[in-house]
C-alpha cells in the first residue's frame, strides 16, 4: 500500500471515529468487485466484509432499540431498525463522511458514477464497519455505527416506515405459523457495474416468492412484497 493511500485511509479513519491497528481489513472494505476484475493482484473484494459488516450492523442497532425501548412491540422494533439499517440510510451515512472517493472501483463503475451510487456507498459502508470489528472487537463497532447512524431515541420508533415489505411478511408468518422467511439469493446477472440480484423467500424449505433487484436489499422487499400477496399460511404447514 502506498503512502498517498494510506494517508487516504487515516483520514477516513478519523471521520469514522476508529483507530486501526491494522488497515489491511479497511483497505479490502474499499475495494468494489469491479475493481478486484480489472486488479486481480491487489487482493479480494469487500463482499465477504459487507456479509459480516450486514449481520454486524444489524446486531448492534436490534439490541440498542431492544434495550432502550422496552416497552415496544417486536413489530414497532422492526420498523424501527429497517428505517435506521436500510440502503438510503447507510448511504447517507457514507456520503457524510466522504467514503466514496476513497472506493476502489473498476474503469466503467469509475466513468458511471460509480463513487455516489447509493447501492455501492451502502455496502462499503457495511464493509467498513466489518473492518472495525475485526480490528477493534463489537463495541468498537457499536461505537461506530451510532456515531454514523445518529442516536436511536424516541424517533426511530416515530418515523419507522410503515410499508417495510420485508417487516410485514415476517410479522405476518411469524403469527400464522411461529417460522421466520428465508431470503436466498439465487442469482447474480449482469456486469460489476450493473447488477441484477434475483431472491428467493422459502419457509419450511418451500418457495413463497421471487424478487429481483439492482441491489440484494431491493430485490429482497420487492420478494418480500409478492410473499405478502401470494401469502396462504396453509400452503406451508
Amino acid at each position: 500500500m502506498d503512502q498517498t493511500r494510506l494517508d487516504m485511509l487515516k483520514q477516513l479513519a478519523d471521520q469514522v471515529g476508529h483507530g486501526f491497528s491494522d488497515w489491511t481489513a479497511l483497505d479490502e472494505a474499499l475495494r468494489h468487485s469491479s475493481f478486484v476484475h480489472e486488479n486481480p493482484q491487489r487482493g479480494p473484494s469487500n463482499e465477504r466484509l459487507e456479509f459480516l459488516g450486514d449481520a454486524v450492523l444489524e446486531l448492534v442497532v436490534t439490541q440498542e432499540l431492544f434495550l432502550r425501548f422496552d416497552q415496544a412491540s417486536e413489530g414497532q422494533l422492526s420498523r424501527a431498525r429497517s428505517s435506521v439499517v436500510n440502503e438510503a440510510r447507510l448511504a447517507e451515512a457514507a456520503r457524510q463522511i466522504d467514503l466514496g472517493p476513497c472506493i476502489l472501483l473498476g474503469k466503467g463503475e469509475q466513468g458511471q458514477g460509480g463513487q455516489e451510487k447509493t447501492s455501492i456507498l451502502a455496502d462499503a459502508l457495511e464493509a467498513v464497519l466489518a473492518a472495525v470489528y475485526l480490528d477493534g472487537g463489537l463495541e468498537a463497532a457499536r461505537d461506530c455505527v451510532l456515531a454514523l447512524l445518529g442516536p436511536l431515541d424516541e424517533r426511530v420508533i416515530d418515523r419507522a416506515p410503515r410499508r417495510d415489505y420485508k417487516t410485514m411478511l415476517q410479522e405476518r408468518v411469524q403469527e400464522d405459523l411461529r417460522l421466520t422467511p428465508r431470503y436466498r439469493t439465487i442469482d447474480e446477472s449482469g456486469p460489476d457495474h450493473d447488477k441484477t440480484f434475483s431472491v428467493s423467500i422459502e419457509i419450511n424449505d418451500r418457495q413463497l416468492a421471487m424478487g429481483a433487484g439492482k441491489s440484494k436489499k431491493e430485490a429482497e422487499q420487492n420478494a418480500a412484497r409478492r410473499g405478502l400477496t401470494n401469502w396462504n399460511a396453509d400452503d406451508f404447514r
